[in-house]
């Protein structure tokens, strides 16, 4: 075993280790990436002030997100196909965060069900993200399954009301269910840990679709359904009735713009996310990080601003809540940690960030990280 110390590592790992198609799938965005690399390329621009003789005892990053008390102001994001990095990975992944104290995000799009990881966590909360179909009886029932799971949270993405071209999902052939070429095949026998993983588990479909939507028994009917049910005609008028069905905290997710901001706000949301979907919907949108200090500006003081895209280490987490992130979401790095290693990796994966937001901090300056500002910032090198 190699001897893992940061997140690169794990996404080294997990190269080796995934077949291709699903590790392309988790590490790709749309088109030329060019937003894909700007959201963790535009964090390197930004420049720490180290600061000394400071006291750095009793230092804590514990804080709140949505009132919810976390270990840090880190979120595991939702990921679509999360079992298919490694067998079981929403299960696993969700067991990872329960442990450190920080939420877990299911996907709509997860392979393991809303109640294969109630079930498997203890029904700890965990929260659920939400895709909006055609059929809104499903969604109703969507709701419904994750309010009887516990769920705490619901995360309503609006940046995929149309789905982004990303080429390598094509030339992979990568499908529901992926398409058996031989070039796949070969790859996937390579793959022997991921390979006994998957024997071991009965789950290989879309858990939270298979067997709840009338006509959707198999992963063959499953993928003419999805192909027709994202809905491109999604408004602010069904954020209402979503908003109302659920009846808990409700969070955002897509924001890039200051006045759909502003409409979020409007909504009566708890919470929204400065997201371009990791880069893998609109290529040539902003970072989220560049994205991010505006919103904050406009819309700060009256609702919680969460972000993701690009964050790979402690100091992205550090630099995010510096420009007014009241808490961020790791998606890539944590799947790289699962394809690499299943739930150790994970939790690897978190005790790296959870170190390197601790130590930057205290060089920084600062013990809590409820007191950390655009302080710790040098001027001139943060977007504003």
């Amino acid at each position: 075993m190699p001897v893992i110390t940061h997140i690169e590592d794990l996404r080294v790992l997990a190269q080796k280790r995934v077949p291709r198609m699903f590790y392309d799938y988790a590490d790709s965005g749309s088109w030329t990436e060019s937003t894909y690399r700007a959201n963790s390329e535009d964090f390197q621009k930004i420049k720490l002030r180290q600061r000394v003789a400071i006291n750095m005892e009793n230092r804590s990053t514990a804080s709140t997100m949505i009132g919810q008390k976390v270990a840090m102001p880190v979120a595991i994001a939702p990921t679509g196909l999360t079992g298919m990095q490694c067998a079981d990975g929403e299960i696993k992944a969700a067991n990872a965060a329960k442990k450190f104290g920080i939420p877990f995000t299911l996907s709509t799009m997860s392979i393991c069900s809303i109640e294969d990881v109630a079930q498997e966590t203890g029904g700890h909360p965990f929260w659920f993200q939400l895709y909006v179909m055609k059929d809104r009886n499903y969604i109703e029932r969507l709701i419904d399954r994750a309010k009887a799971a516990n769920c705490s949270a619901l995360v309503l993405t609006l940046d995929l009301q149309i789905i982004g071209q990303r080429h390598k999902d094509l030339i992979n052939g990568l499908s529901a269910p992926p398409k058996p070429t031989l070039t796949n095949i070969i790859n996937m026998a390579t793959k022997v840990r991921w390979g006994l993983g998957m024997l071991g588990t009965r789950r290989h479909g879309f858990g939270n679709i298979v067997g709840h939507v009338k006509g959707v028994e198999n992963m063959g009917s499953l993928s003419e359904w999805t192909s027709k049910q994202f809905d491109p005609a999604l408004s602010w008028n069904d954020v209402e009735w979503i908003k109302k069905r659920w009846g808990g905290k409700l969070i955002l997710k897509g924001i890039q713009d200051v006045e759909d901001a502003r409409l979020a706000v409007d909504s009566g949301a708890d919470a929204l996310i400065v997201s371009n979907h990791g880069g893998r919907q609109l290529d040539g949108a902003p970072s989220s990080i560049t994205a991010l200090p505006a919103i904050v500006d406009a819309v700060g003081s009256q609702i919680e601003v969460h972000m993701d895209g690009g964050i790979r280490s402690g100091q992205d987490v550090l630099k995010a809540r510096a420009l007014g992130a009241r808490g961020t979401y790791i998606g890539r790095a944590f799947l790289y940690g699962l394809g690499a290693m299943g739930e150790a990796g994970v939790t690897k994966a978190l005790e790296i960030i959870h170190k390197e937001l601790d130590l930057t901090m205290a060089f920084c300056g600062h013990t809590n990280i409820e007191k950390v500002d655009l302080g710790i910032l040098l001027p001139g090198t943060y977007p504003q």
